[in-house]
């Protein structure tokens, strides 16, 4: 009786294995099937023009000069914003606030729900809140607050992650050396926790440089055939190019949007390679 119990706990924890092993390969497949697809029609069409050049309505003559620069000037905002507010709450929330309280249960709780809300959602409160009620109109600036408040929920919980992962011995030698609390934070906490929050705030910018529903919300061009001059400029994205082309009806857009989409795979495997570098650079340093 109790070896066909075994047998069958057995037998149910293969087949649950082997079915997400399918599960997995099935994403792989095809993930590599696109893959291959996109660097198939795509590769050829990549040269200095395409990458300097700004749209144009003739595809040999289409680049991705002003989504670049526009997405460079975004992601570069969204940092200087996100960053310094997702790790001073982290910082709040870990050290000073008062874990058994109503509050920061709350908190909590509505920090790990706003980081599964849809990001069209973010585009909506973006255009009510920075276009409309602010006033900073359809611009960089406007598209860069609705990226930060996009990704602060998973800043907020990655610094949560790595400052909970300083050892309480760093922390109390820090008092026994007679520092304040400030200063054990600044000194210890800080400088410890940081390939973690760095990693995952890379990690979070990469998803906002591949967002596109936000933006168009807020009100990012399809079309931008210039530089933007400073913050309050209009603008346009990788992400919104790349669109843009593959709603064109002439057939040469789908390789020009291929080879936006690799361009745009090389820039976000870029930050995902920095975000290892710097982790295991502050790693060795501590």
């Amino acid at each position: 009786m109790a070896s066909n119990s075994v047998k069958k706990r057995k037998f149910i924890d293969n087949l649950f294995k082997n079915i997400v092993f399918l599960c997995t390969m099935f994403g792989v497949v095809i993930l590599v099937v696109l893959m291959f697809d996109v660097i198939r029609k795509g590769l050829g069409w990549i040269n200095w023009n395409f990458l300097t050049n700004f749209p144009s309505r003739f595809p040999k003559k289409a680049g991705l000069a002003s989504a670049i620069v526009g997405t460079i000037y975004i992601i570069i905002l969204t940092a200087i914003i996100a960053f310094p507010i997702g790790v001073g709450t982290a910082v709040y929330l870990e050290e000073y606030a008062n874990k058994k309280s109503k509050f920061f249960r709350i908190l909590e709780l509505n920090i790990a729900n706003l980081a599964g809300v849809p990001s069209i959602v973010y585009g909506m409160l973006g255009l009510a809140v920075f276009v409309q009620i602010l006033g900073l109109g359809r611009s960089i600036i406007s598209g860069a607050f609705t990226l930060a408040l996009l990704i602060l929920p998973v800043i907020i919980v990655s610094a949560q992650e790595a400052i909970k992962a300083v050892p309480n011995s760093a922390k109390e030698g820090a008092y026994a050396l007679g520092m304040t609390k400030w200063q054990m934070i600044k000194c210890v906490v800080i400088p410890y926790a940081m390939p973690g929050m760095l990693t995952g705030s890379i990690l979070a910018l990469s998803r906002a440089a591949g967002e596109a529903a936000p933006l168009i919300v807020v009100g990012a061009a399809a079309y931008v055939p210039f530089f933007p001059q400073n913050i309050f400029d209009v603008f346009t994205v990788m992400p919104i190019q790349i669109y843009n082309w593959t709603s064109r009806p002439q057939e040469e857009f789908q390789y020009v949007a291929a080879a936006g989409i690799i361009v745009l795979m090389i820039l976000l495997l870029s930050a995902n390679g920095v975000a290892i570098y710097l982790r295991n650079k502050y790693q060795k340093d501590m």
